[in-house]
């Protein structure tokens, strides 16, 4: 069930009302939040709301265990069994196959097909399982009840693609009254309309006018397209997956739920650490908190903490997808954190170089340097993106082969629409805060009717400039 799509608003139309018609009794209103919940999963496949039932009452049990039980190696032994529960799942679903053909392929160990389906979601849900169990064995959340944990385990805006949040995040707000004043409705009027421009009109359309074309079929088209390919993705992967966060994070908020931010315009960073602090940005707390400080962090010198890096990312690209491309580009970020980390470590920090042409003499001023590391962080980025987009590590050796050879031939892909959404959607980012709190602000003053019939009047125009028909989400798969 699509956010963009006539079902999930008539679901949604229906959810809305009810839901806050509840309110004032607690647990019928959780019950509801459940079902409802349970109801949206099963719009993909129903048998998997038996997973999210058994990884709910696998975990709630680990949790009581360490609340509980006062042996602490008791309480260890539940932790680690829920979260080699969520763990095992996780790499049942996903990563079976991937590790059979390996064995087979390599050591001729053969096993049993099983012609497994991934469930949607999966790697969310169960990240914020073990989130939910580790904290509670820290001391850092509390025990939830049951029905609490099981809502928050499936609350329905951010299923099946986030972002992902934590049970100290969620868990006081179901106990809270608290209703979304005006400016929160109005803001999350604006996250809903911006999410589905940015998923329908803008990802949508760059990924049947350009993207598709150049990486399936690299060696029918010339480096313009490629180039456009992978700048087109680039823009892509961010209007889909930020603007299906953009739509949960306002729905949840018409629920009355605060979900945390998951993109900060990551096309203006200036280093790859920046990067990460902006793109997924739940995602890359969640490696940090749960994976990169376990494994030591930067505290036990240098070289531990490449290794350390270099391990988080390199988990955090099989994380995205059992396929030697996503380990490789887990890795290839992994290796820009580590220089990155090495050069800001390093004693000598050279000074702006000065430029000498023709007796001319010129040294970059400080916005030029930050321009320049914007430029140079941005195409570090996209490689990276051949490498995401590419089903293996030869297709991207195609697309990266052909964008250097194929400059004879004119451009069949690229056309001024392709490039007007390109550069439109990478300038947004460049945009100042001011502009968007201003329109949030008009938002706040604007009746509410008058609210409704512009936002149906946007919906209706987003429809009109968006292709025919509505893609799955890119994060879907992951």
């Amino acid at each position: 069930m699509l956010f963009p799509t006539f079902s999930f608003a008539a679901f949604f139309a229906v959810v809305l009302p009810v839901a806050w018609a509840l309110r004032r009794w607690p647990v019928p209103w959780k019950l509801f939040l459940l079902g409802a919940s349970y109801w949206f999963y099963a719009a993909w496949d129903a048998r998997f709301v038996l997973l999210l039932v058994g990884m709910t009452l696998g975990n709630a049990i680990a949790a009581a265990i360490n609340v509980r039980v006062n042996s602490e190696r008791v309480r260890k032994l539940a932790v680690a069994g829920g979260v080699t529960l969520s763990f095992g799942v996780l790499a049942f679903f996903k990563y079976y196959d991937f590790f059979t053909d390996s064995l087979d392929r390599n050591l001729g160990i053969s096993s049993p097909a099983l012609d497994i389906v991934l469930p949607v979601g999966v790697s969310f849900f169960t990240f914020q399982a073990i989130s939910y169990v580790v904290d509670v064995h820290r001391g850092r959340t509390e025990e939830a009840m049951l029905l609490d944990f099981a809502v928050y385990l499936s609350f329905f805006p951010q299923l099946v693609a986030g972002p992902i949040v934590r049970a100290t995040e969620f868990m006081p707000q179901l106990r809270s009254e608290a209703r979304p004043d005006r400016a929160e409705v109005a803001h999350a009027v604006r996250l809903i309309g911006r999410g589905m421009f940015k998923k329908v009109v803008i990802a949508d359309f760059l990924a049947r006018a350009v993207v598709k074309d150049a990486f399936e079929s690299p060696g029918e088209h010339g480096a313009l397209d490629i180039l456009a390919g992978i700048y087109g993705y680039a823009v892509q992967i961010y209007a889909d997956f930020s603007g299906y966060t953009d739509m949960a994070i306002g729905i949840a908020l018409l629920m009355g739920f605060r979900f945390p931010q998951n993109f900060d315009a990551p096309y203006v960073s200036d280093s790859i650490q920046d990067f990460w602090r902006r793109w997924h940005m739940t995602l890359s707390r969640w490696l940090r908190d749960y994976l990169y400080i376990p494994l030591g962090g930067n505290r036990r010198g240098r070289l531990a903490t490449y290794r350390n890096l270099l391990i988080t990312m390199a988990l955090g690209g099989l994380w995205h997808g059992a396929a030697g491309v996503f380990i490789v580009w887990g890795v290839y970020h992994g290796v820009g954190l580590a220089v990155e980390r090495w050069r800001s470590g390093t004693s000598h920090v050279p000074k702006p170089r000065e430029l000498a042409l023709l007796g001319w003499r010129w040294t970059p001023s400080d916005t030029t340097r930050l321009w320049v590391r914007r430029f140079w962080v941005f195409h570090f980025v996209c490689l990276g993106w051949v490498l995401f987009n590419s089903e293996t590590l030869g297709r991207a050796g195609d697309v990266l082969v052909r964008l250097f050879t194929g400059w004879g031939t004119g451009p069949e892909l690229l056309n001024p629409l392709v490039a007007l959404a390109i550069l439109a959607a990478l300038a947004a980012q460049f945009f100042p805060r001011s502009w968007t709190e201003k329109g949030s602000e008009a938002l706040e003053r604007t009746p509410l009717g008058l609210t409704a019939v512009g936002f149906s009047v946007w919906i209706m125009v987003v429809v009109a400039l968006g292709p025919e028909g509505v893609a799955d989400y890119i994060y879907f798969q992951f």
